[in-house]
């Protein structure tokens, strides 16, 4: 019994800590590190030449709004170079750009993956500032000046916007726990850029000094992962940047939306065997703690945590006297029941937020099951089927969805 009990504690503590003390903890050295830090002095306008460079495979019923939110954005037109790689694309995609006088497209017949064309894309960018964003996501106007401010800080090597789900209400089940998940995301982001470097940046909107970026090996599932990681291992800060902010639509079920957890999932063990780097703590010693904290955890004991302090306390329920584990157990058995009906009604496209969450939460840590062993067999590939998401996006960005 003894030893049930201390596997239990070990199980609960991890959790919480995974999912609530990291927070904690990031956001108290978030707090010491701004006591500390010397006030800047206001800089000069800073007006750098950038690239936009966005990877599109068949996405015409989002190509008009996506080149209307491009020519929009408030950055001199001389200075912003828009790029568009269209590999693969048997739609109207690549014509639609064609059409537009101030845009570039790259095309090729073969669909290699998105790997492989942001690898040819980055071979023709030649300004010292890059910005990679994806093609069915809208950023609001500011979004190119807001993120090239940081890089006045020589030790800024990257810069990671913000993703903002959006709909109508983000009526669906998917897209309610799907934006909820990422206002949290947000906010460790935040944390994680005040303490030292966002740990990997969203290729809905994140940008790199051109003169960082190393080529991305064929197969690689999370690109802009890696990229972004990559650049914080070489010793510079990927900075957040919260005002800057990439607009998607939500996933149009929770049926898509496991297809998007599950690759990410697999995405996310590939790339800790490629960034293996960051396990020697020595070298990289807080990057490697927010690394291990925030990421790593999540896809690797945590979800092994949740099924063993469910079993342990059962075991210490029926063995021992006493109401703590009696209580622990009954908390434990209501979150699951909550859970299954929150995804009795995620699965009929009805939002009920209190039933959601907790739903969400174990969706999220079974998809990293399923993940898991989709990275063992080697069935993810880069070229891969986009999950569908609702048809809406709003016109204009508006800062406040």
């Amino acid at each position: 019994m003894h030893l049930v009990s201390l596997i239990f504690w070990i199980a609960l503590l991890l959790i919480l800590y995974t999912y609530l003390g990291y927070g904690f903890l990031v956001t108290i050295l978030a707090g010491l590190r701004s006591l500390l830090a010397r006030p800047r002095s206001a800089a000069g306008e800073f007006k750098p030449a950038v690239t936009l460079v966005i990877a599109a495979y068949n996405e015409a019923e989002y190509m008009g709004a996506k080149i209307r939110n491009c020519l929009e954005l408030d950055y001199p037109a001389s200075l912003l170079r828009i790029l568009f790689v269209t590999d693969g694309s048997t739609d109207s995609t690549p014509e639609l750009v064609q059409a537009q006088p101030r845009l570039n497209l790259l095309h090729q017949a073969a669909r290699l993956g998105k790997t492989a064309a942001l690898n040819r894309a980055m071979e023709q960018v030649d300004t010292p500032l890059v910005i990679f964003s994806d093609a069915n996501t809208l950023l609001n106007p500011q979004a190119v000046r807001l993120i090239v401010r940081h890089y006045q800080d020589p030790g800024v090597g990257g810069v990671a916007g913000e993703k903002k789900v959006v709909g109508p209400e983000t009526r669906t089940g998917a897209g309610s726990g799907e934006g909820l998940y990422w206002k949290y995301e947000s906010w460790l982001k935040q944390m994680d850029s005040r303490v030292g470097s966002v740990v990997g940046a969203a290729g809905e909107l994140f940008s790199i000094r051109t003169s960082l970026f190393e080529p991305v090996a064929p197969g690689t599932i999370l690109d802009d992962f890696v990229i972004s990681l990559r650049v914080a291992v070489r010793g510079y800060r990927i900075a957040y940047e919260p005002q800057a902010f990439a607009l998607e639509a939500p996933s149009a079920s929770i049926r898509e939306e496991q297809k998007r957890k599950v690759r990410i999932a697999a995405g996310g063990f590939q790339a800790m065997w490629m960034l293996k780097d960051l396990f020697v703590i020595y070298r990289h010693p807080m990057l490697s703690f927010q690394y291990i904290s925030h990421r790593v955890l999540r896809w690797t004991l945590t979800p092994i945590a949740l099924p063993v302090a469910l079993l342990c306390n059962i075991i210490l329920a029926a063995g021992r006297p006493g109401p703590v584990y009696d209580w622990l157990l009954a908390l434990q058995l209501a979150f699951y029941w909550i859970s299954i009906a929150g995804g009795y009604l995620a699965g009929r496209s009805i939002r009920n937020r209190f039933l959601f969450v907790p739903y969400y939460f174990l969706f999220m840590n079974y998809s990293v099951y399923l993940g898991f062993f989709r990275f063992l067999r080697g069935r993810q590939t880069v070229i891969w089927e986009k999950a569908a998401r609702e048809k809406t996006l709003p016109a204009s960005p508006d800062p406040n969805p």
